[in-house]
């Protein structure tokens, strides 16, 4: 199995499209309140990575600002969302679309550490999702919060990304590559699996409850 061979064939053959699917992941993460369980971090470290490979299209100084943009323009359009629609999602009990703890555990991160949550939050997976949305239902100044956002994600893309640029120059990374990238990719998967499961288990214990 040569999947670092594969990987570089595939790379080649997405060359720049490869930027925009990333662009595309990064904004869904950050500026879409359903999708909490897209694989920020791990994607992030996994990119720095595959552009430390010979003869990558991926190269840090195009995929770092690119992916701030995405970040920073996710949450722009999560905080519009929160502002707008914000205060009739919190008033519904539950929600099809979205988990309301995680909306009410965003709030008490927000609650807790201010207008520095929307740089806290970048680390705090889930968390990241919901800050720029509770934000916009506590009509936190817009100017404010773009200051607070633009830190925040040049920070988590910058350091998130040269960690596994870095990390896959390192001789021992480059001659398991496929090993790391396996690991990689079950580490980005892993919350998917996680989110899916406990949602499964909360809509049992749910549909239990009025048995009981």
């Amino acid at each position: 199995m040569h999947l670092d061979r594969y990987l570089a064939a595939w790379q080649a053959s997405m060359g720049s499209w490869l930027y925009g699917v990333l662009f595309a992941v990064i904004f869904c993460e950050t500026g879409l309140v359903v999708t909490p369980f897209l694989p920020g971090d791990s994607l992030l470290f996994a990119a720095g990575a595959l552009a430390a490979l010979d003869g990558s299209p991926l190269t840090p100084t195009v995929l770092i600002p690119l992916l701030v943009v995405a970040g920073v323009l996710g949450d722009a359009v999560n905080y519009s969302a929160g502002y707008k629609i914000g205060p009739k999602v919190f008033s519904r009990e539950s929600s099809r679309l979205l988990n309301k703890k995680h909306l009410v555990k965003a709030q008490q991160f927000y609650e807790k550490y201010g207008g520095k949550t929307i740089i806290l939050a970048r680390f705090v997976p889930i968390v990241r999702t919901f800050a720029p949305f509770v934000a916009g239902i506590g009509k936190m100044k817009y100017r404010r919060f773009f200051m607070f956002n633009v830190v925040g994600a040049i920070v988590w893309v910058s350091l998130f990304t040269l960690l596994g640029y870095y990390f896959g120059q390192l001789p021992a990374v480059k001659k398991n590559f496929q090993l790391v990238i396996l690991a990689i990719l079950v580490l980005s998967v892993m919350p998917i699996v996680v989110e899916v499961w406990r949602e499964r288990r909360r809509a049992k214990r749910e549909a239990a409850a009025p048995a009981e």
